[in-house]
């Protein structure tokens, strides 16, 4: 948990060399991880564990239905869920369709563990977080640490994207400090236009309208800092999205890469009470911490006194590859928020 704290702290207020997530992870990275996995794969293909798996049928795309459908990228299983895991309850709360997928699996993200035993531990930790956030949830089985930005990746996030069919896509900016960040963003990117080029993977239809695409939050500075155009309160779901993140044990409360022996539960008594201590602790007040950051732009989405009063939120960039809405239907496109104030 020091990791996360420590550095989501420092890169949520810009000071992102003073934190100590990033250099602990890396840091974490020696010899011993998995032989690399050049191809990213689905876990119906090949196991978690790295062995040939019986084919399952691809996951179904969600109904048309008019309901929205969007998908988001983290770059390991856990980022969606932090970075947008409100964002995606308050959408599921009204019938709309997310998505979350990890580009990797996970399985060198401990500092005790790691492998196929991890990365099924990490799957079963964002399952049991897309029942409390009520979005679905794909984990590619390509290693922690290995994502490169591949022609056969580029194809990978393409045809994600196309089977969901999707109206929004949400990744990382490609400035970040980790590359698995990097390069999913990037992939993400390289996705923005190729979705609607019909030769390019032509095994899956086109999108025939370009997804809206989407950046999570973060707090570097350089080459440009992030631009907040959504921000969105969370406060009616915080309480899910808190116990959504409690689930990932492995994560917030064994510390990952960067946890010690001192961060293991001695008894499940002593695991629920840590669980409660990050339920109200340093996540919530990063989301705090958001609303505060951009309380301009909540008082312009949710009007002067709404916008004052929000407590928690989560914020959005909107990248300048694919659609360019406008204000109307960006609005549109995250429908708890209020109706424009008539002036």
């Amino acid at each position: 948990m020091k990791r996360w704290r420590s550095f989501a702290i420092a890169a949520f207020s810009g000071s992102v060399l003073a934190g100590s997530l990033g250099l602990a992870r890396l840091l974490s990275e020696t010899s011993g991880a998995p032989a690399t996995s050049p191809a990213i794969t689905s876990p119906a293909t090949t196991s978690l564990a790295g062995a040939p798996t019986a084919p399952a049928p691809a996951e179904r795309p969600p109904p048309d239905d008019g309901k929205l459908r969007i998908i988001a990228f983290g770059a390991h299983p856990d980022d969606c869920e932090f970075f947008g895991g409100g964002t995606a309850r308050l959408w599921a709360d009204r019938g709309h369709h997310v998505k979350f997928v990890s580009a990797t699996n996970g399985d060198i993200g401990h500092w005790q563990s790691a492998g196929g035993p991890l990365a099924q531990r990490r799957l079963k930790e964002v399952q049991a977080a897309a029942e409390i956030l009520g979005n679905s949830v794909e984990v590619l089985d390509i290693h922690d640490g290995e994502l490169e930005p591949t022609l056969e990746n580029r194809r990978a996030f393409t045809r994600l994207i196309r089977r969901w069919n999707a109206d929004v896509v949400i990744g990382h900016r490609p400035n970040d400090y980790h590359p698995d960040h990097r390069y999913s963003g990037i992939l993400v990117q390289d996705s923005a236009y190729m979705v609607t080029v019909p030769f390019f993977c032509p095994d899956i239809p086109a999108i025939k309208k370009n997804p809206v695409f989407l950046y999570f939050e973060d707090g570097f500075q350089k080459p440009v800092p992030f631009r907040p155009d959504i921000v969105v309160s969370i406060d009616t779901v915080i309480e899910r999205k808190m116990d959504a993140l409690a689930q990932m044990v492995s994560q917030f409360i064994e510390g990952g890469c960067g946890g010690d022996p001192g961060a293991l539960p001695r008894d499940a008594g002593d695991l629920k009470a840590r669980q409660e201590q990050l339920r109200q602790g340093w996540i919530r007040q990063l989301s705090a911490d958001t609303a505060n950051r951009f309380r301009d732009k909540l008082i312009e989405l949710y009007g002067a006194d709404a916008g004052r009063q929000v407590r928690y939120a989560e914020a959005f960039e909107v990248c300048e590859y694919g659609r360019q809405p406008s204000p109307a239907e960006l609005r549109a496109l995250f429908p708890a928020l209020p109706a424009p104030e008539k002036k």
